[in-house]
């Protein structure tokens, strides 16, 4: 592994005591390689977000790779990346060389463990956060940028309006980096419905660059007949109760994990309804499974963040099983010990009992008894 010289850790060391910036973080790490960790199965924002600080990170001399240990599955993820040529990583057991330290975009570490885990063992410090979602208290970082605004994509935006580095018409990785941060914002902001005034701002200046027919291509993917699937089992197995629409969606595989938002997106627009909960259980290429969720609200009383907490609480090691944003969240629950065992009866039986504990969990944050 790589490491930084005494002069450059001195500097770091002293910056990580101070209220420094992001390009004074990144000069004090100029020369050195990065590894940019998203969560397991990024959405846009995490996957723009990236790209954008992959491109920063260039000005800086520092060579900065993207990785992920999920999958990528929704049809406009799958755009994005092929259409402006995103390079991910899949992790798979290992990492793809050696580092000086860890850059975390759109996540504090709580949704991508398995990389953690291994970050820590061979102690790769995190030494940058820029995230929108709720605080967590899973990473020690040098710097930290959480912020309560529309998407992580607005941040990056702001560093390049600020100056970070000078965006220019002519690079064409720059024109693609915005036209990714623009589709990243969109889709988090649920295309401006829940943007906030950074987020109109930062739409403004990215729009100057951004590239209107590929985001055109990459926004218009339709949906697949996995996810249509989906949306109608959530239709067919949904609760209402309180103005809140639950529903459990069975077994799905891994390419099929993105389908679950968007089911919560579908059952919110169902007339009475503030609150959408949809969850399945996931099972993984090792046969490891887990239990997968997300909301969505249109309810401005209800914070995410606060009753997913609340509603499933922390494992083992004290870390939530999930958490979220304005108007969104998810939670992940391992399967554990349960996992594996296709057959037809044992898997009924399995699901019969998550499905019953997710929804004690829910029911017992609302204050209503489960029948």
């Amino acid at each position: 592994m790589t490491r930084v010289d005494g002069a450059k850790q001195e500097e770091a060391e002293k910056l990580a005591t101070e209220e420094a910036t992001i390009g004074q973080i990144l000069e004090a790490q100029r020369g050195n390689r990065h590894l940019i960790v998203l969560q397991d199965f990024p959405d846009p924002d995490a996957i723009s977000s990236a790209y954008a600080h992959q491109l920063i990170s260039k000005a800086f001399e520092i060579e900065a790779d993207i990785i992920y240990a999920g999958r990528i599955s929704h049809l406009q993820n799958i755009a994005l990346v092929r259409l402006l040529d995103i390079e991910l990583i899949r992790y798979r057991g290992e990492l793809p060389g050696p580092y000086d330290a860890a850059v975390f975009v759109d996540n504090q570490g709580t949704t991508c463990e398995e990389i953690v885990a291994v970050l820590e063992e061979k102690k790769i410090p995190p030494i940058i956060v820029v995230d929108h979602h709720e605080k967590q208290e899973r990473l020690v970082p040098t710097f930290s940028d959480i912020r309560a605004v529309g998407a992580t994509a607005t941040i990056y935006a702001e560093y390049l309006a600020q100056g970070l580095i000078e965006v220019d018409k002519s690079k064409k990785d720059h024109i693609l980096t915005a036209t990714a941060l623009m589709h990243g914002l969109m889709t988090d902001t649920n295309n401006f419905i829940g943007a906030r005034s950074a987020d109109f701002q930062a739409a403004a200046f990215l729009s100057q660059f951004a590239d209107s027919e590929l985001l055109s291509q990459i926004m218009t993917q339709s949906r697949s007949k996995q996810v249509m699937e989906t949306i109608y089992r959530a239709l067919g197995n949904r609760l209402l109760v309180e103005n809140f629409s639950l529903a459990g969606v069975g077994y799905l595989r891994p390419e099929d994990r993105d389908a679950i938002p968007q089911a919560a997106d579908f059952l919110l627009t169902e007339g009475n309804v503030h609150t959408a909960i949809v969850y399945g259980i996931v099972t993984g290429d090792d046969h490891r499974e887990a239990l997968i969720g997300s909301m969505r609200t249109t309810q401005i009383t209800i914070n995410p963040d606060e009753f997913i907490k609340e509603a499933f609480g922390k494992d083992v090691r004290g870390y939530y099983y999930g958490g979220g944003k304005v108007a969104a969240g998810g939670f992940e629950i391992p399967v554990g010990f349960l996992s594996g065992n296709n057959s037809g009866e044992y898997q009924d039986l399995k699901w019969q009992v998550y499905d019953i504990q997710i929804k004690h969990g829910i029911f017992a944050k609302l204050g209503v008894r489960l029948k």
